[in-house]
């Protein structure tokens, strides 16, 4: 791949999309004051099905992806390990199990951030583990048409997490990459989970439906989550994120890589 994709950002793609007005159990939190216009972005770095098929290699610095936002995921160049952006810091879930703060110079071919304002809550009724969360707060969003970063602390009764080790040259596919990847199971895990929520019609750019992490409250442990249980009466926070940004290449191109495929199942069992 091209080490200059992606560093031009000169160009971007934005997609706004129509609110819907709030009219569930969700509760709106009122506007407190006007709200600038790229905090309301998703800023994103590549697509998810370019890194399905990988391509790994960072394209752009930590420093500048902290420009566009101070709450977000990812990863890491050479797909090393999970990102976690909260309060505008940093933070690389590696594959020995640790949490490691990282510098602006690190390069990611994969994360997306905004800057978290809260917008609503829900409130899960009784607990959850990662698949009844998906399907009940799914249906509970008063649109499914836009994004949602997504936001709950607390203790976790279970927190079943994972980090995929460096990569070398040639690079596997991601389905490949993720059956070396070390799991953590971790009991009554006091932390935030955090995330996003993107649109079915984000297929191909962006993990459809809930895609969240977990970091600890001391900062040590963390990573993709593979699954939880939500205890009953959890504070879910949205953020709701009404448009969309990628930056495109000034020059170079995207070559090597066959991205014509529906990567929907090898997507499926990489969340698995």
């Amino acid at each position: 791949m091209d080490t200059k994709f992606f560093l031009g950002i000169g160009l971007a793609i934005v997609i706004v999309f129509c609110g819907a007005a709030v009219y569930t159990t969700f509760s709106k939190i009122p506007a407190v004051s006007a709200v600038p216009a790229d905090h309301e972005i998703l800023y994103q770095v590549s697509t998810i099905d370019a890194l399905m098929q990988g391509v790994y290699d960072g394209v752009q610095p930590v420093g500048e992806l902290r420009k566009h936002g101070d709450f977000g995921i990812g990863t890491f160049d050479g797909l090393e390990g999970e990102m976690t952006v909260i309060d505008g810091k940093v933070y690389q879930a590696k594959s020995d199990g640790r949490i490691y703060p990282v510098t602006d110079t690190t390069t990611t071919p994969f994360a997306t951030v905004t800057y978290f304002e809260h917008d609503m809550n829900a409130t899960t009724d009784r607990p959850m583990n990662f698949s009844v969360f998906s399907t009940e707060m799914n249906a509970r969003l008063p649109t499914r048409n836009m994004i949602y970063a997504v936001r709950m602390h607390g203790t976790f009764p279970l927190m079943k997490v994972r980090a995929i080790p460096a990569q070398q040259k040639p690079y596997p596919t991601l389905t490949d990459a993720a059956k070396n990847q070390s799991v953590y199971t971790y009991s009554n895990a006091t932390g935030t989970v955090l995330g996003f929520y993107t649109p079915v019609f984000f297929k191909g750019i962006n993990v459809v439906g809930f895609h969240l992490h977990f970091i600890s409250d001391d900062r040590l442990t963390g990573g993709h989550i593979l699954d939880f249980t939500v205890p009953a009466n959890t504070p879910v926070e949205y953020d709701i994120t009404p448009a969309f940004a990628m930056p495109l290449p000034t020059s170079g191109a995207f070559t090597g890589v066959d991205l014509s495929q529906d990567l929907s199942e090898e997507l499926a069992k990489v969340e698995q």
